[in-house]
């Protein structure tokens, strides 16, 4: 197991990512414990798992650090099946306030007078 300390982390993420490849880090906070990073390479197939990727996909896509295709993508998805499962979860695919739907409206009916 590697040991990196928190600035270590903060000036040079990709080395302690390319500890986790091999290994467990443990990560230091002024001498004491804070957090472990596991490459997930090192799980034993956790994303083999039934569901595993699929829920992983879903809640990065639900809080935002993807994009629906990609999320599909991770899931091993096609995207209109990702579409579907999301929905079905009442996650909203499309995160819209009413202002931008009236403004989309209204491009729309501007693009089908033409």
């Amino acid at each position: 197991m590697k040991t990196v300390n928190v600035s270590s982390l903060k000036n040079n993420p990709s080395e302690a990512l390319r500890f986790a490849h091999d290994g467990m880090v443990l990560v230091m906070n002024r001498d004491q414990p804070d957090a472990l990073m596991v490459g997930l390479n090192q799980t034993g197939g956790i994303l083999d798992m039934s569901g595993v990727r699929a829920a992983l996909a879903t809640s990065l896509f639900k809080d935002g650090a993807l994009s629906l295709a990609r999320s599909a993508r991770l899931a091993n998805m096609v995207l209109a099946d990702f579409i579907v499962h999301v929905s079905r979860l009442g996650i909203p695919v499309i995160n819209q306030t009413a202002a931008e739907v009236d403004r989309d409206m209204d491009t729309l009916d501007q693009w089908l007078s033409l």
